[in-house]
């Protein structure tokens, strides 16, 4: 292909995502595309599945390597090390990466869950959030969980420093509660979802508006050196958030098998504790996000002269995905 028709495809790709047509030109062919896959996200368990990127990407040669999250602190920390070009997190915990320097952006919203709340053992005296200062609580840090435990202790008028704070991965969280090791834990899905079920683990505090959505993370140079792979990706998450909405119970069934729970507990993460309803980033985010923001300079985990605005409206791209999205909400109506 000549050079000159290559720099018009540039320039036509370019003129839908906002790139530089030269960026497009330069960039060598993709040899392998680095997604990560999670239990707090069963659209990327879906997708790994049924092979539907590799099935995208064969035509190209592009291998397709998927990379275990144990939590958003991990997702973030392979983006930051560039072991992964698109990762899924919680939306705060992906502002506090931002704001800290991780070079991302958040095109695309893989879901809304209430993934997370405060829990105690079934004999626990644990009644409140005041109950716990003084007390031993879990979370892992870097995540939503441990971001919604600061916001939840302000509840009751208290600081981290009230409680002792334990630094632990999600499923090592609900090890140490069961085990008594600690008083209360900030807990994940579908680690949570098992302890109620299956210890009879009583979630002493929730609150939706404090679980800050599933950001798809990319890394900023990928995506702008990229535009068309990220696009097929999202294409891709779309075809599975369409299906999860027609197919709970096999999405549910998927997550069982994946994370090794239970159906029941799959079923309750996935049917009662989900919306996979919009995908689109928008104000909605942005709002949920500078609602949010504050505890992050509260506790002083970003400097005190952070501009968390601009770090916002940096992170969420509100216009990237919307043609995909909505030509996929289309089929779907």
């Amino acid at each position: 292909m000549k050079r000159r028709t290559l720099l018009k495809l540039a320039a036509g790709s370019a003129a839908v995502a906002g790139f530089s047509p030269v960026s497009l030109v330069v960039a060598a062919p993709l040899k392998e595309l680095r997604l990560d896959y999670a239990y707090y996200s069963p659209a990327s368990l879906v997708l790994r599945r049924f092979g539907w990127l590799e099935e995208e990407f064969k035509a190209d040669g592009v291998q397709v390597r998927w990379v275990l999250s144990a939590g958003s602190n991990r997702a973030l920390e392979y983006l930051n090390a560039n072991s992964i070009d698109i990762g899924s997190s919680a939306g705060l915990a992906a502002l506090l990466a931002k704001a800290n320097g991780n070079p991302i952006k958040t095109p695309y919203i893989f879901s809304r869950l209430e993934w997370t709340a405060l829990v105690v053992r079934k004999d626990s005296n644990i009644r409140t959030v005041a109950d716990l200062k003084g007390k031993k609580v879990a979370a892992t840090k870097g995540t939503d969980p441990y971001l919604f435990l600061l916001r939840s202790l302000q509840t009751a008028g208290l600081k981290r420093s009230d409680i002792a704070h334990v630094s632990l991965q999600h499923a090592d969280g609900r090890a140490a509660l069961e085990q008594g090791k600690v008083d209360a834990w900030a807990g994940l899905d579908p680690h949570m979802a098992a302890s109620e079920l299956e210890s009879g683990s009583k979630l002493i505090y929730r609150n939706v508006a404090f679980n800050t959505y599933g950001f798809l993370n990319v890394r900023e140079d990928f995506l702008a050196t990229r535009p068309a792979e990220v696009a097929r990706v999202i294409k891709a998450y779309e075809r599975a958030r369409a299906w999860i909405r027609a197919n709970p119970g096999e999405a549910a069934r998927i997550l069982s098998e994946e994370a090794k729970v239970s159906l029941p507990v799959a079923l309750l993460q996935v049917k009662l504790r989900s919306d996979f309803s919009n995908p689109q980033p928008g104000a909605e985010h942005v709002k949920a996000l500078q609602v949010a923001a504050p505890i992050l300079k509260d506790e002083t985990l970003v400097k005190a002269d952070t501009d968390l605005n601009r770090a916002i409206a940096e992170l969420v791209d509100t216009r990237f995905a919307q043609p995909y999205i909505a030509r996929s909400q289309e089929r779907q109506s």
